[in-house]
């Protein structure tokens, strides 16, 4: 956690400063309200502790900027007033909480950690569910479980729309940097030449139209995860200067001539071979390494048919929690409609169809008319049958295999209910002899 603490009282801001770096955290001290607003505009921080009256330009009227033009951060401001019309100004301004001086150093302690975790984004049930329900992922599920605690780089491998991403939120929620920022960069979308400055931000005067400086991704995303999508576009020559910062923990501004120490933890992700680009040389073969500490791949949707009920229900019960959608469900035609589909695109084009659906949709109820398909449909190659009976049949048995006949843990496991689960097995004959 990185705080700013903005007072123009020497003594007492370098005592404060003592006691959060003794939490761990990392601080930085200004003196007056300019100087701490050109802190704001050239570093990332996740809370301030703000100073009430200061000459110059004082604390509501830095406030005032953060909620206006400045980044959006938690404020705890101080003040040896003990004015109540000064807090209610402040709380009005925007600021988070109030502290009246002298006060105990760690009381500023549990007020920033307080603010700094009322103003982290809600996660949603849908955002907060498992990221597949498929055993086949039941690995890569692990792996990344074992990984998010470390600040270990991690590679995600795997086609385009089998959700890389998602699985980069899953390891940032898991880790220790989970209060941090996650900040994710699409280096396929963003034009070769503006891809440095967008990393590592740049100096005033760094080339035409630089007004100003401005910080860089690897700076904003201070104290927690940068996730680097399609690192196989990046060019050669960006590659050497994201190896340096990777090995240095350091970044240079374009147009800068210091260097920046860097607090962030990098996912890496690609749909590319990288093995073979280094083998034909468009890829550093030392930058490969330094990313592929662990190697997370995910499953194309085809090879884990478990995944497209699951995630067709999740997604159409993201767009009721939006209130986006009168749809209250799928017709059984529906559901085997979409379990017999490929989806060459993945769970990108899972998500594309059902939202489509949801708008087009004539009842409450989706049905196969609401599915836009080619007609000639490429078979799943894990089920031989083609039919959803035989696939639920598997996956049941499969799941009942795996977790010894328990039932509870089975249906755990397969996301429905332990009545449901037992209906299934009475309906299809899963006897205790032949279920397993």
């Amino acid at each position: 956690m990185h705080v700013l603490i903005v007072d123009d009282e020497d003594n007492l801001r370098k005592t404060l400063a003592q006691y959060l770096s003794l939490e761990g955290w990392t601080v930085t001290e200004a003196s007056n309200g300019l100087s701490a607003k050109k802190k704001l505009e050239e570093q990332a921080f996740n809370a301030v502790a703000l100073d009430l009256r200061m000459p110059g330009m004082d604390g509501l009227e830095l406030l005032e900027w953060l909620n206006g033009e400045g980044p959006s951060l938690p404020v705890v401001m101080m003040s040896a007033y003990g004015d109540v019309g000064d807090a209610v100004n402040a709380m009005k301004a925007g600021a988070s909480d109030y502290l009246v001086k002298p006060f105990d150093p760690e009381e500023l302690i549990i007020r920033l950690k307080k603010a700094a975790r009322t103003t982290q984004p809600v996660i949603s049930r849908t955002e907060s569910a498992p990221i597949s329900r498929d055993a086949a992922m039941r690995p890569v599920i692990d792996l990344l479980n074992k990984a998010a605690p470390s600040d270990a780089t991690i590679l995600i491998t795997g086609e385009s729309g089998t959700g890389k991403e998602v699985a980069a939120r899953y390891i940032h929620r898991k880790s220790e940097r989970s209060q941090g920022p996650f900040i994710a960069v699409n280096l396929g979308g963003l034009p070769e030449g503006l891809i440095e400055s967008e990393l590592f931000g740049y100096e005033k005067g760094a080339f035409t139209g630089a007004d100003s400086r401005r910080i860089g991704y690897f700076e904003a995303a201070g104290g927690g995860t940068l996730f680097l999508d399609e690192i196989g576009e990046l060019p050669s020559a960006l590659q050497v200067k994201l190896l340096r910062s990777l090995q240095e923990k350091k970044i240079q501004r374009l147009g800068g001539t210091g260097v920046i120490p860097v607090d962030v933890r990098i996912i890496a992700a690609t749909n590319r071979n990288l093995e073979k680009a280094v083998a034909e040389g468009s890829f550093r073969e030392d930058l490969f390494y330094r990313i592929n500490v662990i190697n997370a791949n995910m499953l194309p949707l085809r090879e884990r048919p478990a995944d497209i009920v699951y995630l067709a229900e999740l997604f159409l019960h993201r767009l009721t929690e939006n209130g986006r959608t009168r749809i209250s469900g799928f017709s059984d035609p529906a559901i085997e409609v979409l379990a017999s589909y490929s989806f060459p695109g993945n769970v990108r084009e899972l998500e594309n169809m059902i939202e489509r659906a949801v708008i087009l949709a004539e009842s409450t109820v989706l049905q196969p008319r609401d599915f836009t398909l080619p007609v000639v449909q490429p078979q799943i190659p894990a089920q031989p049958s083609g039919t959803l009976k035989l696939m639920e049949i598997r996956m049941i048995q499969e799941a009942l295999l795996r977790n010894e006949g328990h039932r509870e843990r089975t249906a755990l496991e397969l996301g429905i209910t332990r009545k449901t689960l037992l209906n299934k097995i009475n309906t299809y004959g899963l006897s205790p002899e032949n279920e397993l």
